[in-house]
């Protein structure tokens, strides 16, 4: 489809790269929160009018360059590119409120940095080639860099080295894989790949798949799973609670990578791997969190676990198994984004979020009430959404060879987050210290509060809605499952006609 609509896609991408190099230019640094906050609200509305555009399931595209497909940048949307666009908005804006006016630690160049990560995620979920998302891949893993050594925390220069080595061998592997691919098949276009990649040889069709397992091999890295996720817990607890807060979210391009992927370019071909390292990695980030000695670690952890459940999703395979995930998707991102903002409140009110006793908090009914909420909606209690996907996720293995194996992580895997937030939370607001010391004068706590009851909020949405909201799902994921519409979006698109120039003596 090509229109009014489609010629707005590039806006998620280039409204954060020019609100970073605005921050950037001396005179307007006193502007830089206002122009932060414009450009957050600028993608939230853009976001809107991508998904109300694609909403009756039309997919949108816009050729960069005016060179048809497959020969240029090709941006594509739909339902679920209109989903991960959404859902990077929404945490975006909280991150950035849940930072207020509290700056300690961050350089003239935080701002930028941090439009920077937002226009490589959403170029990453706008991308219709794998060059292109291994360039935002790039672009968003270079910020984050830079992101996570701000504030000079205890342990960010130990773990951003881990993150940035881990991330450095993967993006390596990655090229291999495109070039390995682009050498068989000749082009990396994902809608031209969907269609050549079945035609090829004995010998290329074997090289291609190859190059598939690298990239899933890339991608399972990027989302944390088992055994390529260890990196994760120490970098996440790392930052400053914005940055925290945001990188909830990039386990999820590593997730939504997998996704389109293996149901477009190699369907199937991983499915068993991504089943396997689904159930270890819900099993293991389980563990972890109950192990964690503070909130921050135990929250990294969740998202290792919550990254494990969508895997499990993926490598099941079937449309019902896809509808659950992409219901679990924005639910734990949600969820885990509220609990890094509670561990904030914690530090500012106690001290600090280490699972100890320690003195009595200030405004613990708030803290209490928010922790309260976050950790039943990351358990996947009812009523939360998280709870409706694990449901819908346990039908989906009815019937399979791996039924066993997923009731007894997804169970199993519930069970021990429930237990590690529960003893949590019990250490904080059950089992006061009264000869600790009481903490210096908090720092103001309305900001984190507000953005992490924001998120909380948001979720909650999903279960007032859960109706259209499942119907949403559901429609994606039979997209997904028969991507016919994509392919014919991206091959008829045409490019603009350009008026011709008028010759010297013509009539105007």
């Amino acid at each position: 489809m090509t229109g009014f609509g489609s010629g707005w896609l590039i806006a998620p991408v280039a409204i954060p790269l020019a609100a970073a190099a605005l921050t950037l230019l001396p005179p307007l640094r006193p502007l830089v929160p206002a122009l932060q906050l414009l450009s957050l609200l600028a993608l939230v509305g853009a976001a809107l009018g991508i998904g109300l555009a694609t909403a009756d399931g039309a997919v949108l595209v816009q050729l960069l360059g005016n060179w048809p497909a497959p020969f240029g940048i090709t941006l594509v949307a739909d339902r679920l590119t209109t989903l991960m666009l959404g859902l990077t908005a929404v945490v975006a804006l909280a991150s950035f409120v849940a930072g207020g006016s509290d700056t300690a630690g961050r350089g003239r160049f935080f701002a930028p940095f941090f439009q920077v990560q937002l226009a490589g995620l959403n170029g990453a979920f706008l991308t219709g080639d794998l060059f292109n998302l291994f360039v935002c891949f790039e672009l968003l893993l270079a910020a984050s860099y830079a992101l996570l050594l701000h504030g000079d925390r205890p342990g960010s220069a130990r773990a951003g080295l881990h993150y940035v080595a881990v991330n450095l061998v993967a993006s390596a592997v990655f090229l291999i894989g495109v070039g390995l691919l682009y050498g068989v098949a000749g082009t990396l276009n994902m809608a031209d790949l969907a269609l050549r990649i079945p035609a090829l040889g004995h010998d290329a069709a074997a090289l291609a798949a190859a190059a598939g397992l690298l990239l899933a091999l890339v991608f399972a890295t990027k989302a944390a799973l088992v055994p390529l996720g260890f990196w994760l817990p120490a970098a996440y607890a790392a930052p400053l609670v914005p940055v925290a807060t945001l990188f909830a979210l990039l386990t999820k391009v590593g997730i939504y990578a997998l996704l389109r992927v293996s149901t477009l370019v190699f369907p199937g071909v991983a499915d068993d791997l991504l089943l396997a390292a689904g159930v270890t990695t819900l099993l293991v980030g389980g563990l972890g969190a109950l192990a964690a000695a503070d909130l921050r670690h135990l929250a990294a952890w969740l998202i290792v676990a919550s990254a494990g459940t969508l895997a499990i999703g993926l490598g099941l395979g079937s449309t019902r198994a896809t509808t659950a995930a992409l219901l679990y998707l924005p639910h734990s991102t949600l969820a885990a984004a509220a609990l890094m903002l509670v561990a904030e409140l914690l530090a500012r009110s106690r001290g600090s979020d280490r699972l100890e006793p320690g003195p009595r908090m200030t405004r613990a009914g708030l803290i209490g009430g928010l922790y309260l909420v976050a950790a039943a909606a990351l358990a996947g209690l009812p009523p939360f959404s998280g709870f409706v996907a694990k449901l819908f996720m346990l039908r989906a293995a009815l019937g399979t060879g791996s039924v066993i194996a997923v009731w007894t992580a997804v169970l199993a895997g519930g069970l021990l987050a429930l237990l590690a937030l529960m003893r949590a939370g019990s250490r904080w607001f059950w089992e006061p210290d009264p000869s600790a010391t009481p903490p210096a004068p908090a720092r103001p706590l309305a900001a984190p509060a507000a953005a992490c009851a924001a998120l909380l909020a948001a979720g909650f949405a999903l279960v007032v809605f859960a109706t259209p909201v499942e119907r949403y799902a559901r429609a994606t994921a039979a997209a997904l499952q028969s991507p016919v519409a994509y392919i014919d979006a991206v091959f008829a698109a045409d490019p603009v006609e350009r008026p011709q120039a008028v010759a010297a003596g013509d009539p105007p």
